[in-house]
């Protein structure tokens, strides 16, 4: 068949797409930026030859849709704005889903399939997100396309929000405060079986124009998640009962504790207020599953994160920075208005290696500089409401435009021309940019072949702007010249093995 996905970039979308293709769709990604679609990914390797296409629209602009092929037989709806921060994003969604719809209209889709939230409260009465989820239900299932909507609570797997907040608070907090409302019971679902049930329910009539919940074998309440994740971790960890806590308080420490923004953590705790457990299965008679305990789940999600497997992640969400959408079509970084700060270090080594060296910075490596400092400046951003350094990294050496990088944003990802583009997602009075090139040694004068080039550009917001890069100005002398010079030099351990051989 031919399938539509939009959110293609998203935590489900990226594991969506891989089974998709190795069913033998054809399928069409709908993206904002095709540049931030790891292409290569999917059409080498195991997918060459595979059916797809990158097609580029906004949904909060109809007339961008208008790309979308005529002989679409699927569409997948993936979208939703939990943890973007907007004030408006329930007009948002609504609109989004809206122009989704119309879009339909001019094309042969015969089912529509939506993931959404467990609701098992009127409408009234629910958290903002969870009502918009509710409302873009309402919206689809009133459409001329036949919708098939699938309800998730707690969706476990590596890189997902929920389970990586759940392994911060576990992982870093011997003892955690239990306020009252983490007695509410939740039916997690491992990750895998939501995207056997997304896929199992394509084209199937039984499921057009209906609602169904999907949820794992058992229920637990929160706190039970929290224990049960330590058990698999073999660590031993105390719940201290906080009665009083207010949700705000609790999205406060979870953004303080967790990798969490505030905008996504206020959601989580809204969500966690709810029963989220699952009393309708009806799924289960038309999709028939092995279903994965929460352990089990938990485990898988380790093993895929032990072997650098982890296929997508909530920190590659745009919402989960400040960045703005539109600057990943604003590649180059500014000249003018800006101040800088250049180093250039020539070198004659493999390239490659150096490029490798820049390609894993950031995350568990560290910053190759002052790594106090980096931390330092990470919790200071925290501190202001920024994301700080805890995001991390998706993957120890690869990097997409469009991803999360510690406190920075991927903008320009090039291996092959060895560039790397930055972009500073952490709270400032202005702009900041940190671009890597790594080029041949023009300069007869010195004996090297190669030299890499590293440049920070700031664009001041007003005073304060200016006085900040006047400010910080001492400090880069010591960390990025330090910096350069490791990249330029630092050997990995599989090199320094070849090269005693």
């Amino acid at each position: 068949m031919k399938v539509l996905l939009t959110g293609a970039n998203g935590y489900i979308g990226m594991r969506l797409l891989p089974v998709l293709l190795d069913q033998g769709h054809e399928v069409v990604c709908l993206v904002r930026d095709a540049r931030r679609f790891p292409t290569s990914r999917f059409l080498e390797g195991d997918y060459e030859g595979s059916k797809l296409e990158i097609i580029e629209g906004d949904l909060l602009d109809r007339d961008s849709l208008s790309g979308i092929p005529e002989d679409i037989e699927i569409a997948f709806y993936l979208v939703h704005s939990m943890g973007s921060g907007a004030k408006n994003f329930y007009d948002l969604e609504d609109l989004s889903a809206r122009n989704f719809l119309s879009a339909l209209e001019s094309t042969k889709a015969r089912q529509v399939i939506y993931l959404s939230g467990i609701v098992n409260h009127p409408k009234e009465s629910l958290s903002p997100h969870l009502a918009s989820r509710l409302n873009v239900e309402e919206i689809l299932l009133r459409g001329a396309v036949p919708a098939t909507v699938l309800r998730a609570a707690i969706i476990v797997g590596a890189g997902s929000a929920s389970f990586e907040i759940i392994r911060d608070l576990v992982e870093k907090l011997p003892v955690m405060i239990a306020p009252k409302w983490l007695r509410n019971p939740c039916q997690p679902i491992a990750v895998r079986n939501v995207i056997d049930y997304l896929t199992g329910v394509i084209g199937n009539e039984r499921t057009f124009d209906g609602t169904f919940n999907i949820a794992g074998p058992k229920a637990y309440s929160y706190q039970d998640l929290l224990m049960q994740f330590a058990e698999v971790r073999g660590l031993g960890r105390v719940l201290l009962p906080v009665p009083l806590i207010t949700p705000k308080l609790s999205s406060y420490w979870l953004f303080f504790m967790t990798n969490a923004s505030y905008p996504l953590a206020r959601s989580l705790v809204d969500s966690l207020t709810y029963d989220m457990s699952s009393s309708e299965n009806r799924i289960r008679e038309i999709v028939d599953l092995d279903l994965i305990s929460y352990p089990d789940a938990v485990k898988r999600a380790f093993s895929m994160i032990e072997q650098n497997q982890v296929k997508s992640s909530w920190i590659d969400s745009l919402s989960s920075g400040r960045m703005d959408v539109h600057l990943l079509r604003r590649i180059e970084v500014p000249r003018f208005g800006v101040y800088s700060d250049q180093r250039v270090l020539p070198f004659n080594r493999d390239p490659e290696e150096v490029a490798e060296n820049i390609w894993r910075i950031g995350g568990k490596e560290g910053w190759y500089s002052m790594d106090w400092a980096w931390k330092l400046r990470g919790w200071m951003d925290r501190i202001v409401g920024g994301s700080g350094l805890r995001r991390g990294r998706r993957h120890p050496s690869e990097l997409n435009p469009g991803d999360a990088l510690d406190f920075w944003r991927v903008l320009v990802s090039d291996r092959e021309k060895r560039r790397l583009i930055l972009y500073a997602e952490m709270k400032l009075p202005g702009d900041a940019w940190l671009e890597f090139q790594i080029e041949p040694n023009r300069n007869p004068s010195i004996n090297k072949a190669w030299r890499v080039v590293q440049t920070a550009t700031f664009r001041p917001r007003g005073l304060l702007g200016r006085l900040y890069w006047l400010a910080v100005l001492p400090f880069h002398h010591f960390v990025f010249t330090q910096m350069v010079n490791e990249i330029a030099g630092r050997r990995r351990e599989e090199e320094s093995t070849l090269s005693g051989q």
